[in-house]
């Protein structure tokens, strides 16, 4: 089930399959400016990542006795939500542990997705509460795709992104299966900008640590418009775009709080590095705001 929410700037599509943002439209211009999940490039617009990100150690995690097979970015994305609440600018969807979910992951566990729109920004915060486990560890990430160019006059090479600060981006090496490999590279020096060139992701994704930056913006440098995400708070932020999208259609800005496997790491859920680990009861929330200057 697809449900809208809108304000006079922006109007909002989330799908109920994976609470995932699927069309966010500038209601002044009527441009859509997330990617529309072309299957032959990538079949997906912006999703969760839970309860991990990126790939598990050999495919597979070891909890409570049992070795459970797993993909990547978890289960969150490929399950239904369901609806809480809906107002004309805000939506909640929640995922429950359920038959479906304790067959991949075996956690309770509550998994809540509220999108809010103020003005120009979206704002989605992911809450995840703790109902009844002992210990609930887990990772946790976003994955929004957003389309270039903004319009038929531009070509990629007239984008770049744009720190809020000065920055020397180091990024951790999950090359070339996805898994950590412990070596790292800078992928610059000194620099408020990364441009946006037909080779940026040939090697797939970058993925930067602590970044003293409070957003990342992709901007259209002879206008200036631009979508900019609040990275504030997140350890690890990623910058994609899908091998079979050249020349780029779309790129990705992913603020995650854990990150993939290691090739030779732990299989052990208790021993994988986590964003947060919850006591019975407790919760733990974060929120990525988006805002489209476009």
């Amino acid at each position: 089930m697809r449900y809208t929410v809108e304000n006079d700037e922006l109007r909002l599509t989330v799908d109920s399959h994976g609470a995932e943002a699927v069309s966010a439209v500038n209601k002044r211009t009527g441009a859509e400016m997330l990617w529309q999940a072309d299957p032959a490039v990538w079949g997906r617009h912006a999703p969760i990542l839970f309860p991990y990100t990126g790939k598990l150690t050999g495919g597979r995690l070891e909890a409570k006795g049992r070795t459970y097979a797993g993909g990547q970015h978890g289960f969150a994305r490929d399950v239904e939500h369901a609806l809480v609440r809906q107002e004309a600018d805000t939506l909640v969807l929640e995922l429950r542990a359920n038959e479906e979910t304790l067959a991949k992951w075996p956690y309770a566990f509550v998994l809540r997705s509220t999108f809010r729109l103020e003005g120009k920004t979206v704002h989605h915060t992911l809450c995840v509460e703790n109902p009844t486990e002992e210990e609930l560890r887990f990772g946790i990430g976003y994955h929004p795709a957003f389309n270039v160019p903004f319009d038929g006059a531009h070509t990629i090479t007239d984008y770049e992104f744009r720190f809020d600060a000065l920055e020397s981006p180091l990024c951790v090496s999950a090359r070339p299966d996805g898994l950590l490999n412990g070596t790292d590279y800078y992928l610059a020096r000194n620099t408020k900008t990364i441009p946006l060139t037909e080779t940026l992701f040939d090697n797939d994704s970058h993925c930067m640590v602590n970044l003293r930056s409070h957003t990342l913006a992709l901007v259209e440098k002879d206008s200036g418009r631009q979508v900019r995400c609040n990275i504030e708070g997140y350890p690890y932020v990623l910058i994609w775009s899908s091998a079979n999208a050249k020349p780029w259609r779309f790129v990705c800005i992913e603020p995650w709080h854990s990150l993939p496997g290691e090739e030779n790491g732990p299989l052990a859920w208790d021993q994988r590095p986590c964003a947060a680990s919850l006591a019975k009861g407790e919760s733990w929330s974060t929120t990525l705001s988006t805002t489209f200057d476009r």
